[in-house]
């Protein structure tokens, strides 16, 4: 069955990349509803309309994360690590609130955001939950990275990074993420990049709110920089298909399938949805029952799951 927050719940932080203090709020939402954020900072008029849908054909091209438009021009950015935590957590249903244009990167992972809404709880609704089953094998790629979706009973993730530092280097991870495998393995791993990006980054205007060892992972060839060390010793490939889980979670329900990662990124995750979306019978809609709604994100979680080390 569909499921929403058993109320609301909020967060206060800076965005990674504007820098600005964002104020961000998670309401309960009726069945059907989906998930929609809302710009509370700009009034809505006849010809400005300030919600915008959380799905794969409202992402408009951004640097470095996801960002959400409508048909107003009103945007959202650095969205997937919410998504990934509202997926992970089983929540089909939600609106979220916000006083500026980019979500809080809070610590950089999306445990915050998971710790909240499993202390808050959720609550199931009187509909059941319709998922996107891939029915076609779907890939597309670019010169060096490649994303492909399989069909499968439930949302299995593969993904591999190639890095030159050697702090990170090649990494492989592959996990199903039924039985809250998201917030165990990977929902407190947190955004990373290179010394040479950030610096790039800044002197680009970006990563304006970034601070090493609070909301991010700082490599410089065969050091982390970053105070603290790392989660896991193989955090980046952990976050990335974290990032992954987070734009997949834009399909519009939750999404059955094995999705594949080579060097992949937002960009070519959100290509990989829209080719999926726009072959006849790649996907289909349909209504989970008991068992195959067992194998969903966010069933049976515990807060005890929840890493320990943050």
């Amino acid at each position: 069955m569909q499921k929403t927050l058993n109320s609301s719940v909020c967060f206060s932080g800076v965005g990674l990349h504007t820098g600005k203090r964002v104020n961000l709020t998670i309401q309960p939402a009726d069945e059907d509803f989906g998930i929609w954020f809302c710009r509370t900072d700009i009034k809505r008029t006849p010809t400005q309309e300030t919600m915008i849908p959380a799905l794969w054909s409202a992402v408009e091209p951004s640097e470095l994360c996801t960002k959400l438009g409508n048909a107003s021009g009103v945007g959202v950015s650095t969205i997937e690590h919410l998504m990934a935590a509202l997926s992970g957590c089983g929540v089909h249903n939600a609106l979220i609130e916000l006083d500026a244009p980019e979500l809080p990167i809070l610590d950089g992972s999306a445990v915050p955001f998971v710790r909240k809404i499993m202390e808050c709880g959720v609550r199931t609704l009187d509909r059941p939950v319709l998922a996107m089953k891939v029915m076609k094998a779907v890939r597309v790629s670019t010169a060096d990275a490649f994303a492909m979706l399989a069909p499968s009973a439930s949302l299995h993730i593969d993904f591999h990074i190639d890095f030159s530092d050697v702090a990170i280097g090649q990494q492989t991870k592959s996990l199903s993420m039924n039985n809250g495998a998201f917030v165990r393995e990977l929902s407190d791993s947190r955004t990373f990049c290179r010394k040479v990006d950030v610096e790039k980054m800044l002197a680009s205007g970006l990563a304006l709110g970034g601070t090493p060892g609070e909301n991010a992972v700082v490599f410089d060839g065969s050091d982390v920089i970053s105070p603290g060390g790392l989660r896991h010793v193989d955090e980046p490939v952990r976050h990335k298909m974290l990032d992954a889980i987070g734009d997949l979670a834009l399909a519009g329900g939750p999404l059955l399938g094995h999705y594949t990662g080579y060097r992949a990124g937002h960009a070519l995750t959100n290509t990989l949805l829209r080719k999926l979306f726009s072959i006849p019978g790649a996907v289909e809609k349909v209504p989970c029952d008991h068992i195959s709604g067992a194998n969903l994100p966010g069933v049976d979680l515990r807060l005890d799951e929840i890493p320990a080390n943050v």
